[in-house]
């Protein structure tokens, strides 16, 4: 039976009600930064409102049966876009299927998340052995490429830390950790020395200089480091209480077309303009509620499963939130990623919805008695 007969009393309506206000935010806020996509954003949180609790309802552990399905369909709709994919920017990221317009890479985080969580489950016995860990490594493998390939640097970074954090719960061995680190550290140093040549091939040229307007964002003022520079602006033109909602300043960051597409990557500028230090503290403290609320979840979760799916969704809210607020304040290279439930992007935003729906499934559970692992074959 998929859908069971739950305790009110174990429904987590605090993580809907954090989820429900950041949304709330990212209506208002880019409805502001462009008034068309406002019943688009409306819609896209109407749907996955739907979504989460219809998910929260179902029993995440006979979902998972079908990982092997999911790990193929995930591969399917990446290798998809390689052939088929639409192209925009040099980046070809979006899908269309039955006049439907979509971002793989987008579902391929939550699809990643569900298919390892039935994978650890399945082999948690044997997680610490080589055997598994480089088996584990070719399956991550080929999704980490096709989006890197596409070329989507930023998603295929967020979901190698995720990778690693998911594999860590699972309770990988520490000396494989301390063997990863001692060759990905020198590694890392290394490669980015390399991409910083100007002969390079290991790396897009857009993708190089957005890490040279980093480093010298003086230098490429007027060019890759434009748009961060005007968003660090705007943020700090907000002050304590902002501007007010939908500033018509023809100064501002949205009205002066200072920043492409605010209402995506850099809708943080927009809510720090327009509601001041107040707006973007209460942004960053809801996100982190919710990764602490989910992580929590984790901590009672009735078996690996469940550890790993709400682990794996606190940890992608938090990491995403975090990269894309620090690209918004300069602290890191532009990267392209949404704020989680703020930015535009209907992919972007029913699939963290699913996630959330299968995270209070998850809490639903935590008093039931665990299955067992051959629960999920």
């Amino acid at each position: 039976m998929l859908i069971k007969l739950y305790k009110l009393k174990d429904y987590d309506f605090k993580l809907i009600v954090l989820v429900s206000a950041l949304a709330v935010i990212g209506i208002y806020a880019v409805s502001s930064a462009n008034e068309s996509y406002h019943s688009r954003q409306l819609m896209g949180v109407l749907i996955g409102t739907f979504f989460m609790i219809f998910l929260s309802l179902f029993d995440y552990n006979l979902i998972l049966k079908l990982y092997w399905i999911i790990y193929i369909a995930n591969i399917a709709l990446l290798i998809a876009v390689k052939l088929q994919g639409v192209n925009r920017g040099g980046a070809t990221r979006w899908l269309v299927i039955g006049g439907i317009q979509f971002q793989p890479s987008e579902t391929a985080k939550i699809a990643t998340i569900m298919f390892f969580a039935a994978f650890f489950m399945k082999h948690a016995e044997e997680i610490k052995s080589l055997k598994v860990f480089i088996f584990t490594l070719l399956l991550f493998g080929p999704i980490f490429y096709l989006i890197y390939d596409q070329p989507d640097m930023s998603t295929s970074l967020v979901l190698m830390i995720l990778f690693a954090i998911m594999f860590f719960e699972a309770g990988i061995s520490w000396k494989m950790i301390l063997g990863v680190c001692a060759v990905a550290v020198p590694v890392f140093i290394i490669l980015l020395m390399l991409v910083l040549q100007t002969d390079q091939n290991i790396i897009e040229p857009y993708q190089q200089n957005r890490i040279l307007a980093f480093l010298n964002p003086e230098e490429y003022s007027s060019s890759e480091a434009y748009q961060q520079i005007n968003s660090v602006m705007a943020i700090g033109s907000g002050q304590l209480l902002g501007k007010g909602y939908d500033s018509d300043e023809i100064n501002s960051v949205k009205n002066g077309n200072f920043i492409s597409e605010p209402q995506t990557d850099f809708i943080f500028a927009v809510i720090g303009e327009e509601f001041g230090f107040i707006g973007t503290c209460t942004v960053i403290i809801l996100l982190i509620l919710i990764s602490i609320e989910c992580i929590i979840i984790a901590k009672r979760a009735k078996d690996m499963a469940g550890l790993i799916i709400a682990s794996g969704m606190g940890s992608l809210i938090a990491i995403q939130g975090f990269m894309n607020i620090g690209v918004a304040t300069q602290l890191f290279p532009n990267t392209g990623l949404p704020l989680p439930f703020v930015s535009y992007g209907t992919t972007s935003l029913i699939s963290m919805y699913i996630g959330m729906g299968l995270v209070l499934n998850v809490r639903l559970q935590c008093n039931i008695r665990p299955a067992s692992r051959e629960g999920i074959s």
